[in-house]
């Protein structure tokens, strides 16, 4: 795991002072609020319904227990017990009072953690695979480049006032677990013809209320070619990106407006002029940088406990099924903590869960912990002998829930019940599909299928990418949720289609039930998800079974 070096530990308490300063100008009425805005902003604070939001930087989901600690000790001692664990593998506290943000981000940096760039028209926290450096099928720990990103990106004189904002995010596996094509740019690392690793690069991918799937603008760059091939194309989207209107500012419609190959032509212009600059240092850099990363010293042992488990306790069996993947050494493997127990809010973790979670790291996880961009906790490195006594605390604490990838595992963002943009609640849809779920005990017999909620057209739920999608909108001051169906978030990226029309906040679990029983006796046997079935009949039977009155209006 990186850790701060003199420079980073002078920038972060420099920016931490200033932004005091700036807080108290505020609070004594020196700043109007639009004054403060921009400058609030560049420190990941935002104002919402409620009360102002911070939002903490998670570097490509990485952390340890000192830091998953003092986020626990700030949701305690600034907010209210709890902190929401986001689909940029961030935290935000809700509550926050504005005086009190100086200190919480204080408190942050004795942890070398920050909350810059988590906000504002710059490049945000850079994402990666949360199985970086622990899964069975990568080529490369892809942490070292997004680290690199990280520190090229930050505070990039450049680069503060782009367009709009622009994120990337890095995946090591030929299994895309960043959604790397819903990105501004997306890396995935590859192996040419001589085996060399490098990356694919693609730009252009994006959400909101224009999706678009991103598009391969290098089928190969070597990874000494990386960051001066980065900076090209952020150099040329700041001078071509639109600033007259902010909805068509994205880097995805400047990709789309001018078309792949002019970008390709600009970039490559742009590369080839500042490639030289670049030429040696930065991997003299990255070296240095992977020396943080090497892997920890996995211990051998007989791993008979677990199989003992699971042969004599059906709820920890279940839990191992779902709940575990494989490792890339046979006698370990990757834990992902639900932080979705049915009827609960996705993504919320308390203070007293987030301690056990830093204990458990710390006793039996090497001391590392992710956060994954489906709003859960991961413990990269566990052996199976200890897998037993995980489950037996994750079950204390209420976080031994037995559903990663089925139904209940919903992705959803704060909507209406916090966030000031949104038209529509996301929160009490996704805790009434995980409930009515359970209550049918149907959901390890649906198997893998992802639901993602978005309370507004921004998409901050990734509903685009879901097996179903949930999108809430606001129609004449009613809450009215629209379907998407065959949305993929992975290497096979898709943009979900729209079934028909919304249903009111009162029909959409109802809508949602019956669609989900369809697929049931749609399905050739218990072994077909969900997606596999919509792609093979297509969407037609799944509609339906989502508006069976218009089809017996239209039979009559």
């Amino acid at each position: 795991m990186y850790k701060y070096n003199d420079f980073d530990e002078a920038f972060v308490r420099s920016r931490n002072a200033q932004f005091r300063l700036q807080v108290e100008r505020r609070v004594d009425g020196s700043l109007t609020e639009d004054e403060f805005k921009p400058l609030r902003l560049m420190n990941g604070l935002y104002l919402q319904l409620h009360a102002y939001m911070l939002r903490v930087a998670i570097p490509y989901g990485t952390l340890d227990s000192a830091k998953m600690r003092q986020l626990a000790y700030l949701a305690d001692r600034w907010d209210k017990g709890y902190g929401h664990f986001t689909t940029r593998q961030n935290i935000q506290y809700n509550w926050p009072k504005l005086s009190d943000v100086p200190d919480m981000l204080d408190a942050l940096a004795d942890v070398e953690m920050h909350a810059i760039q988590t906000s504002g028209n710059t490049i945000r926290n850079v994402t990666a695979d949360h199985f970086a450096g622990a899964s069975a099928d990568e080529i490369e720990d892809p942490r070292p480049i997004a680290e690199l990103l990280r520190q090229w990106s930050t505070d990039h004189p450049e680069f503060q006032f782009l367009p709009r904002k622009f994120k990337i995010a890095v995946s090591g596996s030929p299994t895309d677990r960043a959604v790397t094509r819903a990105h501004d740019i997306g890396l995935r690392m590859v192996r040419n013809e001589a085996g060399e690793p490098g990356f694919e690069v693609i730009v252009g991918g994006g959400l909101g209320r224009t999706p678009m799937v991103g598009k391969v603008l290098r089928e190969f760059l070597p990874k000494a070619d990386l960051l001066p091939y980065c900076e090209a194309i952020v150099s040329v989207y700041n001078l071509l990106g639109r600033r007259d209107n902010k909805y068509k500012a994205r880097i995805k419609i400047t990709v789309h407006e001018n078309g792949l190959d002019k970008i390709r032509e600009l970039v490559d212009a742009r590369f080839t002029q500042i490639r030289p600059e670049f030429s040696g240092v930065d991997q003299e850099h990255l070296a240095e940088i992977e020396r943080h990363f090497a892997a920890p010293e996995f211990v051998s042992g007989p791993t008979a406990q677990y199989q003992t488990a699971r042969d004599t306790n059906p709820a920890f069996r279940s839990w191992s099924d779902t709940n575990l993947s494989a490792h890339k050494n046979p006698d370990y493997a990757i834990v992902t903590i639900s932080i979705k127990a049915h009827g609960q809010t996705p993504g919320d973790a308390t203070s007293d869960q987030m301690r056990v979670m830093a204990d458990l790291a710390e006793q039996y996880g090497h001391n590392e912990l992710r956060i994954s961009h489906e709003q859960n906790v991961i413990l990269p490195h566990v052996h199976k002998k200890d897998l037993p006594a995980i489950y037996a605390s994750l079950k204390e604490v209420g976080l031994a829930t037995a559903n990663i990838g089925l139904i209940s595992d919903i992705i959803a963002c704060p909507g209406m019940d916090y966030c000031a943009l949104a038209t529509a609640r996301s929160i009490p849809v996704a805790q009434q599909i995980a409930t009515r779920f359970d209550e049918l005990k149907l959901e390890h017999d649906i198997g893998e299928l992802k639901i993602k909620i978005s309370g507004c057209i921004n998409a901050c739920g990734h509903h685009h990418v879901g097996h179903i999608g949930i999108l809430g909108l606001d129609r004449a001051g009613v809450e009215n949720y629209q379907i998407t169906l065959g949305g993929d978030g992975t290497e096979n990226a898709a943009i979900g289609e729209r079934a028909g029309p919304g249903f009111a906040y009162d029909e959409i679990v109802p809508a949602i039930e019956r669609l989900v029983l369809g697929y049931l006796d749609m399905r050739l046997d218990a072994e077909e998800p969900f997606l596999q079935t919509y792609k093979r009949l297509g969407a037609g039977p799944f509609k339906a079974v989502l508006y069976p009155e218009a089809i017996k209006k239209n039979a009559a």
